[in-house]
């Protein structure tokens, strides 16, 4: 892996000023008013258009149901607009939130050959940060800042340097970021919040953790992603009542597994076995229909559940070594070190159990 020079933001980027966002519930509202407005759409670019606000709606809501549908509206889109790049492009994303990584390199690639677009340099950058080729993303972002504003440099950058772990330079691009924002949307910057947030959850700093994730719901209520970081940070913190309360209502809410997985862990650790358990059960069969329809992009999420709460460390070390295929990034050769020492202890476990019994059957 090569790694990546840092770069500066100004140390001295002045404190941004305070916002005018939209409301961020308003915003909600509207966003699914453009959705509804979009149905039925007569032409390539609403058609792109819709597929967008899909996965942000996915995004923001924790529903894949979204991602799905914008899935096959992009399918749907490329077939009747080959000859518009604008299609690929769109296509290239929702096959980038499945982490169908080369498929949608190969769509960048044909919509480049037709005509090149920002767009396509921007998604360009963000598919080679998630597979892990981090010098090459760098330089695609720096390639797409030539075409874009400031706001959305500093972003990329900030988000970038969050995933590598460099605290210091992710914040101050995060506040130039602030800084050059020119928009109304809250949507943007609460994705901001939520990835220093996670940034410092791996740093385990979870104060700072709290604080970002705090701001990205202060912005967007709904930010389904930022409520269950902060209540796993809150159970962690031992504020665990209230973090039961927020994973209650996003397991109902969204169809994604991972706020049940949360719940059957955090209630197995307060000894609540029997509601643990039945919330273990939702998110497995959850988990195991996910992994069949979508394997790559929920190999890892999979895999953590069955090496933790799930407690099938053979399911998760296949899921782990799937994962690091996909994506060599740090994360995923971590996941697969703790499932292999998951799957070493269980068969350890299971051997000294085997001598137990037969130690037993001679007595």
């Amino acid at each position: 892996m090569i790694d990546v020079p840092e770069i500066s933001a100004p140390t001295d980027w002045p404190a941004p000023d305070p916002l005018t966002l939209t409301d961020g519930t308003i915003a909600l509202l509207n966003l699914q008013a453009q959705i509804d407005g979009l149905d039925g759409h007569s032409t390539s670019a609403e058609a792109a258009s819709l597929i967008d606000l899909l996965i942000l709606r996915g995004l923001i809501l924790g529903r894949i149901s979204d991602y799905e549908r914008a899935a096959q509206l992009a399918d749907r889109l490329v077939h009747h607009a080959d000859t518009d790049a604008a299609a690929y492009v769109a296509r290239a994303r929702t096959r980038a939130v499945f982490h169908r990584f080369e498929e949608a390199l190969d769509d960048l690639d044909h919509a480049d050959r037709i005509s090149p677009l920002t767009a396509a340099k921007r998604e360009r950058a963000a598919i080679l940060q998630a597979l892990g080729h981090y010098h090459q993303a760098f330089v695609a972002y720096e390639a797409a800042a030539d075409v874009g504003g400031q706001f959305e440099r500093a972003a990329a950058l900030a988000g970038f340097w969050a995933e590598r772990g460099k605290t210091e330079t992710a914040q101050r691009f995060y506040l130039q970021s602030l800084s050059s924002y020119r928009g109304v949307s809250p949507f943007p910057l609460a994705q901001l919040d939520f990835q220093l947030g996670v940034m410092w959850m791996r740093h385990e700093r979870l104060n700072q953790a709290r604080t970002c994730f705090e701001d990205a719901i202060r912005r967007v209520p709904a930010y389904a992603a930022a409520q269950g970081h902060l209540a796993e940070v809150e159970a962690d913190l031992g504020n665990v009542e209230p973090a039961l309360v927020r994973l209650y209502r996003l397991a109902v809410s969204s169809d994604d597994p991972d706020y049940a997985a949360q719940l059957a862990r955090i209630l197995s650790e307060m000894g609540r076995s029997e509601e643990s358990a039945a919330w273990r059960r939702m998110a497995a069969s959850r988990y195991d229909e996910l992994t069949a329809a979508h394997p790559a992009a929920f190999a890892d999420h999979a895999a953590e559940f069955w090496l933790g709460v799930g407690n099938d460390p053979l399911k998760g070390f296949r899921l782990a070594e799937f994962n690091l295929r996909n994506r060599q990034t740090p994360r995923a050769y971590e996941l697969l070190a703790q499932a292999l020492d998951a799957k070493t202890a269980g068969a350890a476990s299971a051997r000294c159990f085997g001598v137990q019994l037969t130690h037993r059957a001679a007595n």
